[in-house]
């Protein structure tokens, strides 16, 4: 039996501001420990869906996701969540799939077959109302963030982790606490952290703060449902400082 990630219910749309919803699903094991999954909807002006970090589907889900319009984009934002994209682009083979540096080697490795896909260059835009940054200066993992701006919403997904321990096995719990990754405002893995050159991290912290978003998805724990830019400030204030 599966255990409750705290989110139910899973693979449910759930309204996160004007044309952009959440939809949390099963956990997945990554190095032994339960890590929630989250996927990020948002429906552009011509109607179609932009999907970020696709969960496991199944045909409830899937159902669910065409009921909010044609599934038009497909996006891969780190080479960590990449994992059932595939799956996704033989569900709707029309998508344009979209992928960040590292994503193709990794799956590569991994022995996970991907359809064709586009790269996530600096600066790529979605009609208007999507705009992204790709986060430089780790050798070990480049991030695509992306800003909603009817919503309000940048769309994280390893950039800042905020895992609830209360939802977690004792161990876990203990460990994100141990780790800072953990509620009320997290912060980015330290291990992840570790690997960047620090005035190019600011840069992207700056690029974010700069859409002044008022919510921000995150793709493990509770989101930033109110005051993104001031809690992403203090997450990052040491570095903001140093410069």
């Amino acid at each position: 039996m599966n255990r409750a990630t705290g989110y139910e219910p899973l693979g449910v749309p759930k309204p996160f501001g004007p044309e952009i919803w959440i939809v949390d699903g099963p956990h997945i094991r990554f190095y032994g420990l339960p890590f929630s999954t989250r996927m990020t909807l948002v429906r552009l002006p011509s109607g179609g869906l932009w999907v970020h970090s696709p969960i496991k589907p199944d045909e409830a889900l899937l159902a669910r996701v065409e009921a909010l319009g044609p599934v038009t984009h497909l996006v891969a934002p780190n080479a960590i969540h990449y994992a059932y994209l595939g799956d996704w682009q033989a569900r709707f083979p029309e998508a344009r799939a979209w992928v960040a540096p590292g994503v193709r080697a990794r799956a590569k490795a991994h022995k996970v077959e991907l359809g064709p896909a586009e790269d996530l260059a600096p600066g790529t835009t979605w009609e208007g109302v999507l705009d992204s940054h790709l986060v430089r200066g780790s050798k070990v993992l480049q991030e695509a963030v992306f800003f909603h701006a009817p919503s309000r919403t940048v769309v994280l997904t390893d950039f800042i982790e905020n895992f609830e321990p209360r939802h977690l096995p004792w161990l876990f719990g203990r460990l994100v606490r141990l780790a800072g990754i953990s509620v009320p405002d997290g912060r980015m893995p330290p291990d992840m952290y570790a690997t960047f050159d620090k005035a190019l991290l600011r840069q992207s912290v700056e690029a974010i703060l700069a859409w002044a978003p008022a919510r921000a998805v995150l793709a493990h724990g509770a989101p930033y449902e109110a005051d993104a830019s001031a809690r992403i400030r203090r997450v990052f204030a040491k570095l903001l400082d140093a410069s």
